[in-house]
């Protein structure tokens, strides 16, 4: 048996690739028995530094403030760039040049800028050109860095999206009367969104990391920045970067697991609609259908 991709593996192979992974598990294990007894040695495994953890004063003072400071950023970055990276993949798949080129320019414009630059030139807009307060500015400066970068490179998510689906399902559109916008919502986006939700997860997960960018250019007062703080007071560095690393693992693995859950879902539901065409243009189509046959018997009757 074979796959399109490659042939599947007889028994030498088999036996090799066991091998591999015997050795590979062995080699991994060696490398975390290492790191350990370092640790053993610097003294960074000696209960003092991770009893802190153990106790309220840690979490509800530096931690929990931090990650809901992480949260309400990633939050309003989602939902800001999501929709506006639509818009703007929408918009460059469209007939009009006045449209799609200056969408194009925006999003190629804004992919190319790392996100921290944007954080920071955001941060100097801010300072010099609004009237925001000085304990708003770095949230302020990191959701609009993270939407301006995330926003045009999920553009280019929808657009793939949607070119990666058979030609055939706009052709069907067009044949039944369906406008393009009609098109593009009514059959092309719901269908790309299955297609699409690897890659968006994999967006939102970037948004959930990048807002430590904050933490450690604008002085935002997030996950990453408690920990500076709980550090300092505890003096406990490395084992506060393995519990903010952790958290961070958490939160990410969440998100995935949802949007597994989520992928299979729509899988489901789409196995089971059954027809593409609804009751209502059935309908319409079978009209149209007894009209003609009336208009033709009635052109025939002398």
């Amino acid at each position: 048996m074979s796959s399109v991709l490659y042939d599947a593996p007889g028994p030498r192979a088999k036996r090799r690739n066991v091998l591999l992974s015997v050795v590979f598990v062995l080699l991994l294990a060696l490398l975390l028995w290492w790191v350990w007894q370092k640790m053993d040695d610097k003294g960074q495994l000696k209960w003092a530094l991770w009893q802190p953890f153990t106790t309220s004063e840690a979490w509800t003072t530096y931690l929990l403030p931090g990650l809901g400071n992480t949260l309400k950023a990633a939050a309003l970055a989602m939902v800001i760039a999501l929709p506006l990276g639509a818009v703007f993949g929408i918009a460059r798949m469209s007939d009009h040049a006045w449209i799609r080129i200056p969408a194009g320019a925006v999003v190629e414009f804004f992919r190319a800028i790392p996100v921290l630059l944007l954080m920071l030139f955001a941060m100097e807009f801010y300072v010099r050109s609004t009237d925001v307060g000085s304990d708003e500015r770095p949230l302020y400066a990191v959701v609009t860095g993270l939407v301006l970068y995330n926003a045009s490179v999920l553009a280019e998510v929808v657009r793939a999206g949607v070119l990666a689906l058979p030609r055939g399902q706009t052709e069907a559109a067009y044949a039944i009367g369906l406008r393009k916008g009609q098109t593009m919502t009514g059959i092309l986006l719901p269908q790309a969104v299955t297609v699409m939700l690897p890659a968006i997860v994999s967006q939102l997960v970037v948004i959930v990391k990048d807002t430590a960018l904050g933490g450690v250019m604008l002085q935002f007062t997030d996950l990453l920045n408690a920990r500076g703080t709980l550090a300092a007071n505890y003096a406990n560095v490395i084992p506060s970067f393995i519990v903010v690393a952790v958290i961070f693992i958490v939160l990410n693995l969440i998100l995935t697991t949802f949007a597994s859950w989520l992928e299979r879902r729509l899988r489901r539901s789409k196995r089971g609609t059954g027809a593409i065409l609804g009751p209502d243009i059935e309908d319409i189509n079978a009209g149209e259908v007894a009209g003609t046959f009336a208009a033709g018997a009635g052109g025939a009757t002398p």
